[in-house]
Formats: C-alpha cells, sequence, structure tokens
C-alpha cells in the first residue's frame, strides 16, 4: 500500500511541459480532483483517509501548472513583442538609408 502522503508544500509543477501539455495536465488534475472529492464526500466522517490532503496537494500542484501556464503565455507575447518592435526599427532604420 502507498504510504506516501501528498501535502501542498511538497508539490511542484513539471519543468518539460509545452503548452498543450500543460493544459492536458491542468485537465486530468481537474478530473482527479473530482473523483477525490466525490469519495471523501462518500466515506464516513470518522474514517481514517487521506483524501482532503490529497486533493489540497492536487489544487497545489494545479495552480503551480497554471501561473507556470500564464507565464509562458506572457513571456510568448512579450518576446513576439520585441520581435515586431525590432523589425518596425529596422525598417525605420532601412527608410533612412534610403
Amino acid at each position: 500500500m502507498d504510504t506516501y502522503n501528498l501535502r501542498p508544500e511538497n508539490m511542484r509543477a513539471p519543468e518539460h511541459l509545452n503548452e498543450k501539455e500543460a493544459r492536458q495536465s491542468l485537465e486530468e488534475l481537474d478530473a482527479k480532483i473530482k473523483v477525490l472529492k466525490g469519495r471523501a464526500n462518500a466515506t464516513t466522517a470518522d474514517s481514517n483517509h487521506t483524501y482532503h490532503e490529497h486533493i489540497s496537494a492536487l489544487e497545489a500542484k494545479r495552480t503551480l501548472i497554471a501561473q507556470k501556464l500564464e507565464s509562458s503565455s506572457t513571456a510568448t507575447e512579450s518576446t513576439w513583442q520585441e520581435i515586431k518592435k525590432s523589425l518596425e526599427e529596422l525598417g525605420e532604420g532601412i527608410r533612412k538609408l534610403f
């Protein structure tokens, strides 16, 4: 039996995920969280289970992946803005030459 208890403070977002994989991971985490919430609600109040800890850990991981996805899309947008600005400056420089 798995004795490892997941804790929110131990969660990390994977570094290798591209945007598509990150979105898929978020969907999978949402599904897992939904299942665990259902199980937690179906058990008796005094039972010895760790569903709530597991849910908290998965929600923390989901938050980290979502933040990483947002920061990567922001970085991509700023990169494209920098490229566009550089091209405009290059065009201005060429016009000044001729």
